[in-house]
Protein backbone atom coordinates (compact mmCIF):
# COMPACT_ATOMS: atom_id res chain seq x y z
CA UNK A 1 0.00 0.00 0.00
CA UNK A 2 2.80 2.56 0.62
CA UNK A 3 4.53 1.71 -2.71
CA UNK A 4 1.11 3.25 -4.40
CA UNK A 5 0.92 6.22 -2.43
CA UNK A 6 4.82 6.79 -3.25
CA UNK A 7 4.27 6.46 -6.98
CA UNK A 8 3.84 9.45 -8.88
CA UNK A 9 3.71 8.52 -12.24
CA UNK A 10 -0.34 9.11 -13.06
CA UNK A 11 0.05 12.64 -11.00
CA UNK A 12 1.96 13.85 -14.42
CA UNK A 13 -1.12 13.09 -16.36
CA UNK A 14 -3.36 14.03 -14.48
CA UNK A 15 -1.99 16.85 -14.43
CA UNK A 16 -1.63 17.31 -18.20
CA UNK A 17 -5.69 16.76 -18.54
CA UNK A 18 -6.81 19.10 -16.01
CA UNK A 19 -4.47 21.84 -17.71
CA UNK A 20 -5.82 20.81 -21.42
CA UNK A 21 -9.07 20.74 -20.21
CA UNK A 22 -8.69 24.27 -18.70
CA UNK A 23 -7.30 25.38 -21.86
CA UNK A 24 -10.33 23.82 -23.70
CA UNK A 25 -12.72 25.60 -21.45
CA UNK A 26 -11.06 29.39 -22.28
CA UNK A 27 -10.70 28.90 -25.64
CA UNK A 28 -14.25 27.56 -25.98
CA UNK A 29 -14.95 30.69 -23.75
CA UNK A 30 -13.38 33.16 -25.98
CA UNK A 31 -14.57 32.05 -29.49
CA UNK A 32 -18.61 32.29 -27.92
CA UNK A 33 -17.69 35.78 -27.15
CA UNK A 34 -16.09 36.76 -29.90
CA UNK A 35 -18.58 35.47 -32.27
CA UNK A 36 -20.76 37.89 -32.59
CA UNK A 37 -18.55 40.75 -33.29
CA UNK A 38 -16.64 38.30 -35.69
CA UNK A 39 -20.16 37.61 -37.35
CA UNK A 40 -21.01 41.01 -37.41
CA UNK A 41 -17.36 41.70 -38.84
CA UNK A 42 -18.18 39.58 -42.09
CA UNK A 43 -21.58 41.33 -42.43
CA UNK A 44 -20.21 44.48 -42.65
CA UNK A 45 -17.54 43.39 -45.14
CA UNK A 46 -20.41 41.21 -47.18
CA UNK A 47 -22.40 44.41 -47.50
CA UNK A 48 -19.88 46.69 -48.71
CA UNK A 49 -18.64 44.35 -51.10
CA UNK A 50 -22.52 44.37 -52.39
CA UNK A 51 -22.40 48.08 -52.64
CA UNK A 52 -19.09 48.27 -54.80
CA UNK A 53 -20.38 45.30 -56.79
CA UNK A 54 -23.56 46.72 -57.81
CA UNK A 55 -22.34 50.14 -57.76
CA UNK A 56 -20.18 49.61 -61.05
CA UNK A 57 -22.50 47.37 -62.38
CA UNK A 58 -21.14 44.13 -62.09
CA UNK A 59 -23.59 42.71 -60.10
CA UNK A 60 -24.63 38.92 -61.24
CA UNK A 61 -28.68 39.22 -60.61
CA UNK A 62 -30.76 40.36 -63.52
CA UNK A 63 -28.24 39.21 -66.05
Amino acid sequence: MNRFFREEEGQGLVEYALIIGLIAIVAIAALSAAGGSVSGLFENINGKLNTANNGQGLGTSGN
